[in-house]
């Protein structure tokens, strides 16, 4: 039987049967086991997960209850093995959407970074297509405080790794209404706003790029009191000098030009 994790409250096996988990800390658990991979989950790790600073007197024994629970749901085919002082998950030839998003990620930045640009683009959306909310939205406060940043910081790498490889592969039209929601979205994030920069100036609506980085520059100054940094100073020279070959902020000219026809507005 093969499993596919969806995340912490639901497995899905190859019959098409959902197992759904019911209850905040059951869900945290098996949460927190995924995320752990192949490596230890110690008792003290997983009872701040739970409880935070105050767990119970009987934390040990609720946790042990909660991995029983789960080994009846999950099945033969995934073990959770009890190694002191914690458990360690092993879901065997079950599928996790986490590790195939890292994997997809991971494999598309590598493609971008060597100017494989529809490679990139084909990996990063499919990473980005496993994603149906915020992560560990239904999980225990301490556990989505500690893991849910870094996973959404994972998703936005790969919104603006896919930004990238559009923009070079010359789909500049259909990028701006994305692109202008997710600088609404992240105002302080530049490579969003210099990627929507290059698109407008692409589209001949070079007065909004203009206009866009001036809003940028005072947002870093009010919020953060800086400067903008180098891929926004270079996206707003670009737009000024009405650049021939204005292409992504962040691939060089001789990259693109090793994997992809460099592009003329």
């Amino acid at each position: 039987m093969e499993y596919r994790i969806l995340g912490p409250a639901e497995v899905l096996r190859d019959d098409g049967e959902r197992v759904v988990l019911d209850g905040t800390k059951q869900r945290t658990v098996l949460a927190a086991l995924l995320i752990s991979g192949p490596n230890l989950l110690s008792d003290g790790r997983l009872s701040e997960f739970l409880w935070g600073q105050r767990p119970p007197a009987t934390s040990t024994a609720q946790i042990y209850t909660y991995v029983s629970r789960l080994r009846k749901l999950l099945g033969d085919e995934v073990t959770i093995g009890r190694r002191s002082p914690g458990y360690v998950l092993d879901i065997g030839d079950g599928r996790l959407d986490l590790a195939e998003f890292e994997q997809h990620v991971r494999v598309g930045q590598d493609a971008l970074a060597a100017a494989r640009c529809e490679e990139a683009a084909r990996h990063l959306r499919r990473a980005l297509a496993l994603w149906r909310g915020p992560a560990l939205a239904d999980v225990a406060e301490s556990l989505a405080d500690e893991e849910g940043g870094r996973l959404q910081e994972l998703r936005l790498v790969a919104l603006e790794g896919l930004a990238e490889a559009d923009l070079v592969l010359g789909r500049h039209a259909r990028l701006t209404a994305e692109l202008f929601a997710l600088v609404r979205l992240h105002p302080l994030r530049e490579r969003f706003r210099a990627q929507l920069m290059i698109a407008l100036h692409r589209c001949d609506r070079q007065a909004e790029a203009l206009a866009l980085y001036d809003e940028g520059r005072r947002l870093l100054a009010e919020e953060l009191g800086v400067d903008p940094g180098v891929r926004l100073r270079r996206a707003h020279h670009a737009v000024l000098t009405d650049a021939a070959d204005l292409i992504a902020p962040e691939l060089p000219r001789e990259a693109v030009s090793a994997g992809a026809s460099t592009l003329r507005i």
